[in-house]
């Protein structure tokens, strides 16, 4: 399952502001009617006075939040830069010091150019046979450098207390199949072309042979394309899933040994494996025997130069920046170089950097409040699950089953992970980067064959976001998401539960998304409904696919509400479970919840603050790729989805049935 992509703002608390009313309704668009558009009533204002910064692809409070991690985690690394020196020898603190300063060394980085990468692009040269290019391959995942295909470890889909190996599809430059076939994208392609053409160029390859090689790399990527499922598809567990023997597998790709590959991985891998995408690695197997292998060689040559772009000189920085970050999403300007580094430290030693961010940036306080408001929720979630009435009480016992079974897990890990065998050095970037993806996957890869870890963290507790586990059915909230807007001890409950309590009721809402109805309670793949009740809820599910279809994000380019379901369930259910949860609140407080604020009642501040942790503006470009690739509506529909199915809403702000955000009748989407 994908965590839950917010991206939302981390001190606009700490002000005279926060501290008596935490929201400013002088930020609301009076000319606007909350009835009509109330993402426009709540963020409009906000948003006009808030362009998007040139460095970035959007700007909201989300963003804000997410700078503000950033400011913090710099000063962090910072001070392990000037401090490694003098540390305790192998601590995290000097291994971070030791990659953030490498990647601030540009004058070693501008010397080295792109000698760190050729030691690489010698070996694809000297490649003579289909023997050959596999054993790259094998090696180069060996180093911690994917290519071709995706390999990792995770719990198995069928026993979710053992880790087993799953290969999938993979190999593609672009972002997603349409970009390969569909006229829309011929622009891109072109662009594409161009981009590979000029990294090649960059380490000594002719202008016309580039042209050429470029070429062959889109042919390449395209006949992988026409064999990989889209993002929608890849939704339905069951095509990330395929349980083959070794022997199988080698049926399909002979040619390509996994026996091998799996001991060069140092994968216990005994009786089988996830061959999740077969078509995809049978069109691998047959592209081993008919491609030539010059076309081989320009797709790892380029992929090797590409992976290695942003940590080379400053022409393949700019490079990596012109196509991946400019063409694709239109951002004006690159981040200043402390983000990047600041990005390949998190990318290396996210959770040794998060060690050191909660020291001093997650109090015992914040962690207690936080876990009241989980068991509020909790509460909340299984009342509504009780009253269902669309739904037997056959499958409501199961569904209870699994509520009861939800381990949510606040702030950061119980226990740090160990980093001792990562060796480090104060001025190679390059090779420090190297070290640490290796390092990575070896950790990785030593999980399979073994029980599954409930324990570890998925994320790190600077990442202002918060996701859920189907295969441990846990609901996860960093220590950096627990901050306003999201959530404010200071704040009145409104404010609460229309922030972090909708985000805890959301991650909840996934465990019966799309995707998380499909887990049992104990994470395994299984089908605990019964057939009527499955009807009813994909009953349910398409109209709001339907509402979201409908919201067009740029002139003639629609949300795809399959891509978007699962996000757009927990939306709906984690709105509905938080309003609850709220109630059940003001229900102890008479007084308190007739008690107005600025004018507003409590359960209009519940839905103001939900459409404000989703204000925010973002460029055509990057909306055209998150709508083709991002499971997530864009943020002014989510704002304005929920609500608009939910009476409570119209209540609050005496909205009329003939409004644009009351949907009754046949149009209202009531799930959970």
């Amino acid at each position: 399952m994908k965590p839950l992509a917010f991206a939302l703002a981390m001190t606009l608390g700490g002000s005279a502001l926060a501290a008596t009313t935490a929201f400013d309704v002088s930020e609301l668009d009076s000319s606007i009617k909350a009835c009509t558009d109330f993402n426009g009533f709540v963020n409009a204002r906000w948003v006009a006075a808030n362009p998007i910064p040139a460095d970035r692809t959007r700007w909201g409070s989300f963003d804000a939040l997410r700078e503000d991690s950033l400011n913090v985690q710099r000063r962090i690394v910072e001070q392990a830069a000037r401090e490694a020196g003098t540390a305790k020898p192998g601590s995290i603190e000097q291994k971070i010091g030791y990659l953030y300063a490498s990647g601030m060394d540009v004058a070693a980085i501008e010397r080295a150019g792109f000698d760190p990468v050729k030691p690489q692009l010698a070996r694809i040269d000297a490649l003579k046979t289909r023997a050959d290019v596999v054993a790259y391959i094998r090696d180069s995942y060996a180093r911690g450098e994917p290519v071709l295909f995706r390999f990792s470890g995770n719990a198995d889909f069928k026993d979710s207390n053992r880790q087993i190996a799953y290969a999938g599809q993979g190999g593609l430059g672009l972002p997603t199949v349409d970009y390969y076939a569909k006229p829309d994208f011929a622009k891109i392609r072109t662009a594409y072309v161009a981009h590979i053409a000029k990294l090649l160029e960059l380490t000594g390859v002719g202008a016309a042979d580039a042209q050429q090689q470029a070429k062959a790399v889109l042919a390449f990527e395209t006949r992988l394309a026409a064999v990989s499922l889209p993002p929608v598809e890849m939704r339905n567990p069951q095509n990330r899933y395929h349980y083959v023997s070794i022997a199988e597998a080698d049926r399909v790709t002979p040619d390509f040994d996994w026996p091998a590959f799996f001991k060069a991985q140092g994968a216990d891998v005994k009786d089988g494996f996830s061959l999740s995408q077969p078509k995809f690695f049978a069109e691998v197997q047959k592209m081993l025997g008919d491609m030539p292998l010059a076309q081989w060689q320009a797709y790892l040559r380029y992929h090797a130069i590409a992976s290695a772009a942003p940590h080379l000189s400053t022409p393949f920085q700019q490079e990596d920046f012109a196509f991946n970050a400019q063409t694709l999403n239109g951002q004006k300007e690159m981040k200043p170089r402390w983000k990047r580094v600041l990005d390949a430290t998190n990318d290396g030693m996210g959770m040794a950097l998060g060690q050191l961010y909660v020291a001093d940036n997650f109090s015992p306080t914040s962690k207690q409040r936080a876990e009241e408001l989980v068991a509020n929720l909790s509460a909340a979630f299984r009342t509504r699950i009780e009253q269902l009435e669309w739904m037997s009480d056959e499958t409501k016992q199961k569904a209870l089953q699994k509520w009861a079974t939800f381990v949510p897990k606040i702030g950061y890990p119980d226990k740090w992970r160990d980093w001792s065998g990562l060796a480090l050095t104060p001025t190679n970037y390059f090779g420090n980067v190297q070290a640490a993806d290796k390092f990575n996957y070896d950790y990785a890869i030593a999980k399979i064959g073994k029980p599954v870890d409930r324990s570890e963290w998925g994320m790190t507790p600077q990442t202002v976001n918060a996701y859920y586990s189907a295969q441990k059915n846990e609901i996860v909230f960093p220590a950096a998401i627990l901050q306003p807007p999201f959530f404010d001890a200071k704040a009145d409950d409104a404010i609460n539960y229309g922030g972090i309590g909708a985000v805890i009721g959301h991650e909840m809402g996934h465990g019966y998304d799309d995707q998380g109805s499909k887990f049992d309670a104990h994470g395994n793949n299984a089908n605990w409904w019964t057939d009527a009740d499955r009807t009813a809820f994909e009953a349910r599910t398409a109209k709001l696919g339907a509402q979201f279809d409908g919201y067009e994000a740029l002139p003639g380019k629609h949300v795809n509400g399959q891509l978007t379901m699962g996000e757009n369930i927990g939306d709906l259910g984690g709105l509905n479970a938080a309003y609850t949860a709220l109630q059940m609140a003001l229900a102890k407080n008479p007084a308190k919840a007739q008690r107005k604020i600025d004018g507003y009642t409590q359960d209009q501040r519940f839905f103001l603050n939900w459409a404000r942790v989703w204000r925010g503006n973002i460029r055509p470009e990057a909306q055209l790729t998150l709508l083709n690739t991002d499971p997530h509506a864009p943020a002014k529909f989510r704002a304005i989805g929920a609500p608009s199915n939910m009476p409570e809403f119209a209540r609050a702000f005496q909205c009329k049935t003939v409004d644009a955000m009351v949907r009754d009748g046949a149009k209202q989407v009531r799930i959970w």
